[in-house]
């Protein structure tokens, strides 16, 4: 009697145990899918200023095309991008061409001083403060998550029910270096 009880309790544990970590790896995967969605949103909201702050400095720097176009590729690779690997390459192009723009305001003292510009380079600003915290808080979620899914014992749970790491959200080395322009 007494070892049925001891089994009984011992199978309880096991399975309280086994639920507790599946949902601990659910909760996990989808605060990863949450934080991406976060990212996602940032990425969005910056590629809708982008085309305001094209057409503002057209006006000023016309002979600058090159550049604009730039910046109206890198948007599109952003927006069609369907992967954080994708997204942090197309990101780091994007970043690159707006610091080209924002270079080329220090040649053309009339866009420097021109509100419309100010005001969308001070919003670009705070957004990309915000896409750094994003990225800075989904690669968190993610090693979380990659690191509860690889260790033991919720590594068994975590093959059984097919929980698959996820990928960081990277800078490429043309993000971390200075820009060229030249005008």
């Amino acid at each position: 009697m007494i070892v049925v009880i001891i089994l009984v309790v011992l199978l309880l544990v096991v399975g309280i145990a086994f639920v507790v970590m599946y949902n601990g790896l659910v909760a996990l995967k989808n605060k990863v899918e949450a934080a991406w969605a976060q990212i996602d949103v940032q990425l969005t909201r910056r590629a809708d200023l982008i085309p305001n702050l094209v057409e503002t400095v057209k006006g000023y720097a016309a002979h600058e095309k090159e550049t604009l176009d730039a910046v109206i590729r890198a948007r599109n690779m952003v927006q069609s991008a369907s992967s954080p690997a994708e997204a942090a390459e197309a990101d780091n192009v994007l970043t690159g061409a707006l610091k080209s723009i924002f270079a080329l305001s220090e040649a053309y003292p009339d866009l420097k001083a021109n509100q419309n510009f100010l005001a969308l380079q001070e919003e670009l600003t705070g957004t990309e403060d915000k896409i750094a915290y994003a990225r800075q808080f989904y690669n968190d979620t993610v090693n979380r998550y990659n690191t509860k899914i690889q260790s033991m014992p919720s590594n068994i749970i975590a093959g059984m029910f097919h929980f698959t790491e996820r990928e960081y959200f990277e800078a490429g080395g043309e993000a971390r270096g200075p820009v060229s322009v030249q005008f």
